[in-house]
């Protein structure tokens, strides 16, 4: 594949930086960075884009991760567990991922972001505060069980794992947005290294796009961090709630062939 072009360099360093912003802060970036990769880089596989998609991400969650577990301090008995069955999940998501079609991505998407922004509209209370559903063991489980599904995902498709997580977090599990968010970064971040696992050594990632993206997401992913832990839960919800309407008009149209 031939180099990129200026313009579409500058597309895709302002992709990875909103990108690792909106992943900070209620995950769901790789819709903007994958839709960015798709637009830049039309001859791609399938394969080479998700798994640019994945070595630019991997740094903005690692950044975003390490400041959430800093500030936040979200009981890792939990993250680590969950963490660590995303990773397994994320493995086989991406030999999965290797035979997924492009005309496939949207239409997936798009079913469980109109889902899940409806469940979070119609209970305006939730995430607010943490209200655990589920004690000792069986909450680990629960953890891990969710961290394990959103990981096969996260390795076949990509866009809206953040989201998802938190989504299952705060819906399942009872946890308030902003820690719910922060054990969604470190469980993200397994989910893309386990992809990228599988990725590099079938030679997939694009890594002169991809270290941009990186290097972008991983200053988004700082920001997003910091800003999330400043204003709390309530501004994550907000934002949260904004990401899923644009996400569904942007894929809702091009699901209906109203724009490319």
């Amino acid at each position: 594949m031939a180099d990129p072009d200026l313009t579409t360099l500058a597309l895709m360093a302002v992709a990875a930086f909103s990108a690792g912003w909106i992943d900070a802060v209620v995950g769901g970036g790789g819709l903007i960075q994958l839709p960015a990769l798709l637009l830049g880089f039309p001859g791609a596989t399938p394969a080479q884009l998700l798994a640019t998609n994945k070595f630019g991400s991997i740094f903005g969650t690692a950044t975003s991760s390490l400041t959430y577990v800093r500030r936040v301090r979200p009981d890792l008995r939990t993250a680590l567990p969950m963490a660590g069955v995303a990773f397994l999940g994320a493995l086989g998501g991406a030999l999965i991922g290797l035979h997924i079609p492009k005309s496939a991505f949207n239409p997936i998407i798009l079913v469980m972001l109109v889902v899940v922004g409806g469940y979070t509209v119609a209970r305006p209370r939730m995430g607010h505060e943490t209200a655990l559903r589920f004690d000792g063991h069986k909450h680990t489980i629960v953890a891990m069980l969710t961290g394990f599904c959103i990981g096969v995902y996260d390795g076949a498709l990509g866009p809206g794992t953040g989201s998802f997580m938190v989504f299952a977090l705060v819906g399942l599990m009872g946890y308030a947005f902003l820690e719910a968010s922060a054990k969604a970064k470190i469980a993200n971040f397994a989910t893309n290294l386990g992809a990228l696992v599988i990725f590099i050594p079938g030679g997939h990632v694009m890594w002169k796009v991809g270290a941009l993206m990186a290097a972008m997401n991983l200053a988004g992913g700082y920001t997003g961090a910091r800003t999330a832990v400043a204003r709390g839960s309530a501004f994550v919800r907000v934002v949260f709630i904004v990401v899923l309407v644009a996400f569904i008009v942007r894929i809702g149209g091009s699901v209906l062939g109203l724009w490319s």
